[in-house]
C-alpha cells in the first residue's frame, strides 16, 4: 500500500467514480457495500471532505447511521459487472461480497472495511450529515426523485488516503 494525499488523486478519483466505485460500511457483523457513481471532494473546515450521497431507502443507510465511518475503493479499472450487481441489489437480500467474489479487508483507520482491489482507498469519519430538504432542491432536478427518496449527504473527512496495486 502506498500513502497517497488525497487532495493530489481527487481528480483521477473523480474520473473513475463517474464510472463506479464502491462505498462500505459495516456495524458489528454486517458488512454492506454499495456502487457511487458520483460524490464531491473538497477542503472543508481546513479539512479534506470527502461526501457521499445515500437514499433513505437504501440498506447502506441504515448500516451508516449506526456508525460514524465509511469507506470509499475506486478500482483501478474493469470491474463493471460487480459494480453493477452491488447499484442494483440490496445488501438486505444478498451477501453482495460473496455474490461478487470480493473480498473485505481491514481498514488502517477506521472501523468499515476496504475492498482487496487494485485502485484507490479513503477511510472517512463523518463529520457532518444533512438529509437533503426538496424545498430546497430546483424544481428540474426532481425528476431524479420520483420516489420522494431524497439522500441524505455524509460529509467524511478523508483519515487515510492509498492506493493498493
Amino acid at each position: 500500500m502506498n500513502q497517497l494525499d488525497p487532495m493530489s488523486v481527487m481528480q483521477k478519483a473523480m474520473k473513475r467514480i463517474e464510472k463506479g466505485a464502491f462505498l462500505t460500511v459495516s456495524f458489528l457483523d454486517e458488512i454492506n457495500i454499495m456502487t457511487i457513481g458520483w460524490a464531491m471532494f473538497g477542503i472543508v473546515w481546513q479539512k479534506p471532505i470527502l461526501m457521499v450521497a445515500i437514499r433513505s431507502t437504501r440498506y447502506t443507510y441504515t448500516l451508516i447511521e449506526k456508525i460514524n465511518n465509511f469507506t470509499v475503493s475506486v478500482p483501478a479499472g474493469g470491474m463493471e459487472k460487480e459494480l453493477t450487481f452491488c447499484g442494483t441489489r440490496s445488501g438486505r437480500n444478498c451477501d453482495k461480497l460473496q455474490k461478487c467474489n470480493l473480498e473485505a479487508i481491514d481498514g488502517r483507520v477506521v472501523e468499515s472495511p476496504i475492498l482487496k482491489l487494485d485502485g484507490i482507498h479513503f477511510e472517512c469519519r463523518i463529520v457532518f450529515k444533512t438529509a437533503m430538504e426538496p424545498v430546497n432542491l430546483v424544481f428540474t432536478y426532481e425528476k431524479h426523485y420520483p420516489k420522494k427518496d431524497y439522500h441524505t449527504l455524509y460529509f467524511g473527512e478523508i483519515l487515510d488516503c492509498y492506493d493498493m496495486p
